[in-house]
């Protein structure tokens, strides 16, 4: 990859909220009259989880079979071995070397096991082919058991599959949507053995933070300190805060814990660009500054340049039609939502001072060719 020009590193907070406008290839970022603020607030509960509370990975092996010729072929010798000691099982001996079905496939089967799992209830679990099969689609999972990391059975699965993609025809007509060797099965497996977490035991309750932030740490500590009223918490790094459960008195850990993460306070958002390059899709927060750059990789050409444009003089932009100058439903340019004589409703409304005002745009221009110089 070539640069054109060097990348600017202040990537960083930005004091305004950017609107995004497409425009054949063309990206352009004009900024809104009123600052946002980059905080914002947060329960404790979205932010962070309970060390010691947390979910379980499931696998296993099993067959599906059902399927309309779109099995596992010959070659995938284990699924006629899986399918010859799955029948046996039934009381059918079957020669694997002389069995010829296109019909079965074998699969893994994967799942997530919440805390406090009780026996009986139920799991969503995701089911992948190992063998060459074409497509899963209409078949059957028959019974599998779900391993946890331990080499112990927490669940059994079974059930039909649903598909979120398709694949038909052959060769050069051959049509494809989606992955049609994955499948899932809502509801399939269900929990053979008690997981639950006994939280009477807990002498300290540790919340880890989803995203490590000294900041949001310290925020969190000083708010549960303040909830009850004496130091329960200390913040021992950018991840974890431990409350103590003896200096709070609970009735109980659960409480606790309810009580600490219904608390609300300020979270302080970075700026971050999301890019997926398997769908194209690319997520930008607001509080994302985008400084001049030209980048170059192969035929792709993308610019990002900022003009200034001037406003006139002692005039600034202020918010559309019905947004109110504090940000409230109503009639624009007003703090109360009620109109108000000589005051215009769109446009520019006078700032009390004849100083020029440049209004920053920034356009993304994307392209096949080499950025024009």
């Amino acid at each position: 990859m070539k640069l054109a020009f060097p990348i600017a590193k202040d990537v960083r907070r930005a004091s305004a909220l950017a609107g995004l406008t497409l425009c054949m290839g063309t990206v352009v970022l004009a900024p809104f009259a009123h600052a946002v603020d980059t905080n914002r607030q947060a329960m404790v509960r979205d932010i962070t989880t309970i060390q010691g509370v947390r979910d379980n990975p499931l696998v296993g092996y099993g067959l599906v079979v059902g399927l309309h010729g779109t099995g596992d072929t010959q070659q995938t010798i284990f699924t006629v071995q899986s399918l010859a000691n799955a029948m046996q099982k039934m009381g059918v001996l079957i020669n694997p070397n002389t069995v010829v079905v296109k019909n079965v496939a074998a699969v893994f089967v994967t799942a997530s096991l919440p805390p406090f799992a009780r026996p009986g209830a139920k799991l969503d679990v995701t089911v992948g082919s190992v063998g060459d099969a074409r497509s899963l689609e209409g078949g059957v999972l028959l019974m599998s058991a779900l391993h946890g990391p331990d080499g112990q059975v927490y669940a059994e699965a079974q059930g039909p599959l649903l598909l979120g993609g398709y694949s038909a025809g052959s060769g050069a007509n051959r049509k494809e949507v989606n992955a049609a060797n994955t499948a899932t099965i809502p509801n399939g497996a269900i929990i053979e053995r008690d997981t639950a977490v006994d939280l009477s035991g807990f002498k300290i309750v540790s919340l880890l933070l989803n995203n490590p932030d000294f900041t949001t740490a310290t925020d969190i500590a000083i708010a549960v300190n303040t909830e009850f009223g004496k130091t329960v918490a200390t913040a021992l790094d950018s991840r974890r805060v431990d409350i103590s459960v003896a200096d709070t008195t609970p009735q109980s850990v659960p409480l606790l814990i309810a009580r600490v993460q219904n608390l609300m306070l300020n979270v302080h958002t970075p700026a971050k660009i999301i890019v997926n390059e398997r769908t194209g899709t690319i997520v930008m927060g607001g509080n994302v500054k985008l400084s001049p750059v030209s980048v170059i990789h192969g035929s792709l050409s993308i610019q990002v340049i900022t003009t200034y444009t001037a406003a006139q003089p002692g005039m600034l932009p202020i918010a559309p039609p019905g947004i109110t100058a504090n940000g409230q439903p109503g009639i624009a340019g007003s703090s109360n939502g009620l109109p108000q004589a000589g005051l215009p409703q769109t446009g520019f409304a006078a700032a009390g001072s004849a100083a020029p005002v440049l209004v920053p745009q920034t356009n993304v221009d994307v392209s096949d060719g080499p950025p024009s110089q």
